[in-house]
């Protein structure tokens, strides 16, 4: 499965959070996309409308295994996408910003 270390993870990059709605709000990537992996198949179309035409979809959750699940099903698609290891608990870890929707610093469930 095509996976890539949180430090590899640029600046701008398309991020797709398949977290449910509680992790989202406790704390996200800023300009992630929220999709929750148990609504992911019904919005699938939020995703092909937002993610860059040509470009790699970055998939993030808590630690890694539902997003891989994710990467696997968009791969299948024929959508370059990539698994971040290790997922938000090593983004936080890693010193990378963490914020709520009103844009203050947020924590990882």
């Amino acid at each position: 499965m095509p996976t890539v270390g949180v430090a590899d993870v640029g600046d701008g990059v398309f991020l797709l959070d398949v977290r449910e709605d509680d992790e989202w709000q406790a704390g996200h990537a800023e300009g992630a996309l929220h999709i929750p992996i148990s609504e992911f198949v019904a919005r699938y179309g939020e995703l092909t409308e937002a993610a860059p035409q040509d470009g790699r979809v970055h998939v993030i959750c808590r630690s890694g295994g539902r997003s891989a699940q994710v990467t696997m099903y968009l791969v299948q698609q024929g959508v370059d996408a990539v698994n971040v290891d290790g997922g938000m608990q090593v983004w936080q870890a890693a010193g990378r910003p963490v914020v709520t929707d009103e844009g203050n610093p947020g924590h990882v469930l």
